[in-house]
This record gives C-alpha cells, sequence and structure tokens, in this order.
C-alpha cells in the first residue's frame, strides 16, 4: 500500500513566499519521499505562474539537495497544446536538481471519464512505483545551463532608427538598471531617435494568476476586472502598440514566473490572438541559446498571436560590441517591419497550434469558450477540408480512376509535372 502526500504549492504560494515553517513543512515531506510527482495543467505552454515560483524558491531557498536521486514523473492535463514544452521544462528542472525522472503523462482534460485511459494512467503509476522500488537509473535529458561570467558595458549610442509613426513599447521585469539586462535595455532605446516608453512588470498591480475559472470565455471579461491595473495596462498599452519588445533574464529554463504571470493572465483575451499584426522582439540576459525549448516557446507565441518575430538579442556571448551591434540589429528590423508591415508565414508552430484551438473551439469548448467561438466564425478559423467540395469531387474522381492500372501508370509518369504545372504559369506570367 502507497501514501500519497498532496500538496497544493499554487494556491499556497503567497504563504508560502511568507511563512517559513509552512514551507519546511513541504521540504520534510520531499526529504522523507521515495518520489515526487509532478501535477499540473498546462498554462500558456508551461505549468502555471504559480507553480513556476514554487521552484523558484526551491533555488533561491538553495535547497535543491533535498531533490537529489529522488525519482520523479510528471503529469498533465491539457488539450495537449505545447504540452510538450511543459514536460520538457519540468524534465529539465529535475536533471538540474539531479532527480531521475522516470517518465511524463501527458492526459486529455477529459481522459479520466475513459477506461481505456484510466488504465494507461494506472500503467504509468504501476510502472513508476516499481521504479521506485528498483531504484532505477536513467540517463538525463539536459546538459546544465552555464551562465557566462561577462559584465556587458555599452559603447557608443546607437545611429537613431526612424519609424512612420509607430508606437514602440519595452515590457520587462529587470528592477535594476545596472544588470546586463538594464543596460542592455537602455542600449536598444539609444537605437531610436525619440523615447521609448518602458513599464516595468512589477509595477503594475497583479493580484493573482490565472486561476483557471474560464468566467471571461463568454465575452473576455476577466473575473480580475476593476480588481488590479493589470487588465488595462494590457488593452491601452500592450495592444496599443505597433512594436513590442519583451525583455527578460533566464531564471532556472524560462524566464521569472513574474513574466509567467503576465503570459498567463492574458488568457482573458482566450484563446484568439490579441497581438495580430504586431512586431515583437526579445532582449534576453541568459545563455538563450542552451534552452531551445525556451526559445520554441517564444516562437510559438509569437506565431500564436499571428504576429511576427523580429529576432532576439542576448548577452550570452559574452562581446559588449557585439551585443550592441545585436540591439542596434534588432531595432532596425522592428522598425523595417512595422514599416512594411511585415508578418512571415507560420511554420508548424502557429498552423499546427491553431488547428487544435480551431477544432477543440467548434466543437467541445463551443459553450464554455463562446468569445472564441464567435471570433474563429467570423474571420473564418473554421476552414475544415470537408468545405472544399471542389477538391472533393476531384479527389473522388481521381480515386475512383487511379483503380485502372494504365491511368496510376500515366499518373507516375507526369506526377512531378504536373505538381508544379500551375505554380509555373505564375512564373511565366
Amino acid at each position: 500500500q502507497h501514501e500519497l502526500i498532496i500538496f497544493n504549492i499554487s494556491n499556497r504560494i503567497k504563504k508560502l513566499e511568507k511563512d517559513a515553517q509552512v514551507f519546511q513543512e513541504i521540504l520534510d515531506s520531499i526529504q522523507s519521499s521515495d518520489g515526487i510527482l509532478w501535477a499540473s495543467p498546462v498554462y500558456y505552454m508551461l505549468v502555471p505562474a504559480n507553480y513556476k515560483r514554487f521552484i523558484e524558491l526551491i533555488s533561491e531557498k538553495d535547497v535543491e539537495h533535498l531533490f537529489k536521486n529522488k525519482h520523479t514523473a510528471f503529469l498533465t492535463t491539457s488539450i495537449h497544446s505545447f504540452d510538450h514544452t511543459a514536460h520538457n521544462y519540468i524534465h529539465g528542472i529535475c536533471d538540474d536538481w539531479d532527480m531521475r525522472f522516470a517518465g511524463s503523462f501527458s492526459a486529455d482534460m477529459y481522459d479520466l471519464l475513459k477506461a481505456e485511459e484510466r488504465k494507461r494512467l494506472c500503467c504509468f503509476a504501476a510502472n513508476f512505483f516499481e521504479e521506485i522500488k528498483k531504484n532505477t537509473l536513467y540517463s538525463k535529458n539536459y546538459m546544465p545551463v552555464i551562465w557566462r561570467d561577462f559584465k556587458y558595458v555599452s559603447g557608443e549610442s546607437g545611429s537613431g532608427a526612424e519609424t512612420e509613426k509607430k508606437k514602440i513599447l519595452i515590457v520587462t521585469d529587470a528592477n535594476d538598471r545596472q544588470t546586463n539586462l538594464g543596460r542592455m535595455i537602455e542600449r536598444f532605446k539609444s537605437s531610436f531617435s525619440f523615447e521609448i516608453e518602458v513599464v516595468n512588470l512589477w509595477d503594475i498591480d497583479i493580484k493573482g494568476g490565472c486561476l483557471g475559472c474560464i468566467q471571461c470565455g463568454y465575452d473576455n471579461q476577466c473575473v480580475y476586472k476593476d480588481k488590479d491595473y493589470y487588465i488595462e495596462f494590457y488593452n491601452t498599452k500592450v495592444k496599443a502598440a505597433d512594436i513590442l519588445v519583451w525583455a527578460g533574464t533566464i531564471t532556472d529554463r524560462y524566464l521569472s514566473s513574474r513574466w509567467k504571470l503576465f503570459f498567463d493572465r492574458s488568457f482573458y483575451n482566450g484563446h484568439q490572438p490579441s497581438l495580430k499584426g504586431k512586431q515583437i522582439g526579445f532582449i534576453i540576459s541568459g545563455p538563450l541559446s542552451q534552452i531551445p525549448n525556451l526559445r520554441q516557446i517564444m516562437e510559438a507565441y509569437v506565431e500564436g498571436q499571428q504576429a511576427n518575430l523580429c529576432g532576439f538579442a542576448t548577452d550570452e556571448y559574452g562581446d559588449s560590441q557585439g551585443i550592441d551591434n545585436l540591439l542596434q540589429n534588432l531595432a532596425e528590423r522592428l522598425v523595417q517591419f512595422a514599416d512594411s508591415s511585415y508578418i512571415k508565414p507560420p511554420t508548424f508552430l502557429g498552423v499546427g497550434g491553431l488547428k487544435i484551438f480551431r477544432d477543440d473551439i467548434w466543437g467541445r469548448l463551443r459553450f464554455p469558450f463562446r468569445s472564441d467561438y464567435v471570433a474563429y466564425k467570423k474571420y473564418g478559423v473554421f476552414d475544415f477540408p470537408q468545405k472544399e467540395h471542389t477538391t472533393r469531387m476531384q479527389n473522388a474522381i481521381m480515386l475512383l480512376l487511379s483503380k485502372a492500372p494504365i491511368f496510376r501508370r500515366e499518373v507516375n509518369k507526369r506526377m512531378k509535372d504536373e505538381m508544379i504545372k500551375p505554380l509555373q504559369k505564375v512564373l511565366d506570367d
């Protein structure tokens, strides 16, 4: 018989931050445990902000050693939209803490209602218990993140990028202008011939994290409305900008939990792109190239917003002049693409993510997310292939003809030429 002790760290995060005794009770339980199961819904491609804050507290209090050699696993619920990036994140944290990561289980939000999925979950749990019993060892998936000991010192100011009356907003969580991030922001600002507004996330009144209550699903009205400043800030500052620059310092394998809070709370916009058509750039302090999962999250976020990712500027290479050039080039690209209204075509990150939302908003989530359904219907997101009647008729005819060997042989001979024929016609014209 196994004993399961549950701590709801997200709901109690403010208590855990302030009450050392309550936090110590959790640490004592961790130390005496045989295995640790992380469990969380997927919020914006990761765990919720409060959950991440708990992970930060472990590092801030320097108690990672309590997790060493503990067998661990990760359980999530979601609609499978970027659940893999949440799993990669937790797996990376566990590897950093020298835990023994036995595996992860990504359940659909309603899988518990299905007998076959309950059986699968029980099998996962049984395997986890067995591997704890056998004291199984595993190879690590993620190398330690190594920071460069480097102080960025800006050289000359930028050349003064010009833009046709575009509004630029920098959002950051940097509290100290003398950090690398603070100095990078100042250098980036000097790249323009006019003053750039900078908003610090710590100056915004944010009462708490996203509650997952879905009250916003009907008409995009958040339960926090008129209770803090976040929604007004997002509506009047973020949505009003043409160019957005997110500036943050890597904290473990993501940005800070304050940044995660910013992203989570924007969910009052539902699954609709609230930053469509905007130019977005990132200024990052820390070894971004060592955390491809974080970069993919950032890329997917921008594509999901149907915005344009103009690039990254980081301090990870330890060359002040090179960083100056990165910041100047980022400023110029942001302006250039804003003036030309350029949005690069989406990759799988944007296309695949939208199709998951499209199917669920049309189907089982239509009622709670009424606002999404209305918007998707208005903007033609419900582009199911069943509606392509001409294509369906052509396919039916061709499939029927393909039963004849002589027809298939002719198709095989002409396939490449026929595939490029309509494209060649465009080029010839």
